[in-house]
């Protein structure tokens, strides 16, 4: 038997904003962060070390410590519970700690509450799996496609998508799971790479990072864009000239205008064939992704990021008003609602190529696309991951990305858990407002 002991929560936050790392139109000074979430346990590990759970959910600095306190009144109920019957019925764990009518109040399945309930969720099943001692990809692809739907969350989904389809979804791929696991030892999940393209890099800084992506074999490189059209035109000549016209090339407005504008706005940057324009309006605006969609085309709408739940997914995908579907593991409530979101895109036939920009967030994504490849969609066409080369070394169990020889991706996680432990002198030192970098820093 082993129960949880105690839950730590910690406000975590890097100084990213000095180096303009993170920086787009939207979001000039983002101190990259993390509510920290730690689940103690009084049993052990396979390799006999203490067992606990580590998740987390990102935020960009102020209002970090909202988030935490959120999180700190959703997990303080896990305290007492048996770590195995958690994970015999971790479908039945979310359900109860979403059902916390009071706190739903505050969202509902949106905001602080939802992205502090995927903190706690997030490390939750790093619990379950290194319980079992396995990766939470293979953990998940190896369930049983009944057993991976009922931890699925597919309430007010039932009009695009039901308990039966998605069971059926499952099955059509169940007997070829080892095939495509074979396929990802040899070659890794397909990355692409944003550290290149940030706002706030200059331009020198921009050719040579666009060359060192060249080098390190990505065929995807992102740039940000939509504070000044000429200086987007001259930024993204400069990452034409270098990448070549073959290497795929997209850009990301985060949100910054409307959708007339929009439409205008990429018209003037077709001449360097974007793959995608991602973000180009309200996160909200469902039917504005959609004009815009179709006004842009072939450029594709790549969006999700901010999508609070299932449900925008859902409505995104019935307006057809997305190309690529981006799902963040910070914002939607963990496994048990990105679950039903890889098999709504699954069902619709939308690629799913999830948003890493963020602390952790590319540690906990390849789980996620691993599973969406190997267990639901079983597709790689117009999948594509995304990587930030920022902030791996606070983890024990980093992601790794390598030029396979077949392009950059993401070497298959092979540690138990969701990779999001960090390490305690990292915390120590980065956490706000206390930690040694904070203490000693000067007022920011």
């Amino acid at each position: 038997m082993a129960r949880i002991t105690s839950v730590e929560i910690e406000d975590v936050r890097f100084p990213t904003s000095l180096s303009g790392d993170g920086s787009d139109a939207m979001n000039k000074d983002a101190d990259y962060s993390a509510a920290y979430v730690v689940l103690r346990t009084d049993a052990t590990d396979a390799s006999s070390d203490p067992l606990a759970g580590y998740g987390l959910t990102f935020t960009i600095g102020r209002g970090n410590d909202i988030v935490a306190e959120a999180a700190r009144q959703q997990a303080a109920v896990l305290v007492g519970r048996d770590v195995d019957e958690i994970a015999a019925d971790m479908g039945g764990l979310y359900r109860s700690l979403t059902a916390d009518s009071q706190m739903r109040w505050l969202g509902p399945e949106k905001g602080v509450v939802h992205l502090s309930l995927a903190a706690v969720l997030n490390a939750a099943w790093d619990l379950v799996a290194r319980r079992a001692g396995k990766p939470l990809w293979r953990l998940l692809a190896d369930m049983e496609p009944a057993e991976l739907v009922a931890i699925a969350d597919l309430r007010y989904l039932s009009d695009a998508l039901t308990a039966d389809e998605a069971v059926a979804i499952l099955e059509a791929k169940a007997a070829t799971k080892a095939e495509r696991i074979a396929h990802l030892e040899r070659t890794g999940y397909p990355v692409y790479t944003t550290s290149a393209g940030w706002l706030g890099y200059d331009d020198d800084k921009l050719e040579r990072l666009c060359q060192e992506a060249v080098d390190h074999g990505y065929g995807h490189i992102k740039l940000k864009v939509g504070a000044d059209l000429d200086d987007d035109v001259r930024r993204l000549s400069i990452a034409r000239r270098v990448i070549g016209p073959d290497r795929k090339l997209m850009i990301d407005a985060n949100q910054v205008w409307d959708v007339p504008e929009a439409i205008t706005w990429m018209d003037a940057l077709k001449p360097f064939d974007p793959l995608w324009i991602e973000e180009p309006t309200s996160p909200d605006d469902v039917l504005g992704h959609a004009t815009i969609r179709r006004a842009v085309a072939p450029t594709g709408v790549a969006t999700g990021e901010h999508c609070h739940n299932r449900v925008m997914f859902k409505q995104f995908l019935q307006a057809e008003a997305m190309d690529y579907c981006q799902l963040d593991t910070g914002r939607l409530a963990s496994i048990n609602e990105i679950v039903a979101v890889l098999l709504l895109a699954a069902k619709f036939g939308v690629p799913v190529c999830p948003h890493a920009g963020g602390v952790g967030l590319c540690e906990m994504v390849q789980h996620v696309s691993v599973l969406d490849y190997v267990a639901i969609a079983g597709d790689l066409d117009g999948r594509v991951t995304e990587f930030v080369d920022h902030l791996h070394e606070h983890f024990t169990d980093p992601c790794v990305v390598t030029d396979t020889g077949a392009g950059s991706g993401y070497v298959l996680p092979s540690r138990p858990g969701y990779s999001t432990q960090m390490y305690e002198d990292s915390v120590a030192r980065f956490r706000f407002p206390d930690g040694e970098y904070w203490a000693s820093a000067a007022p920011r």
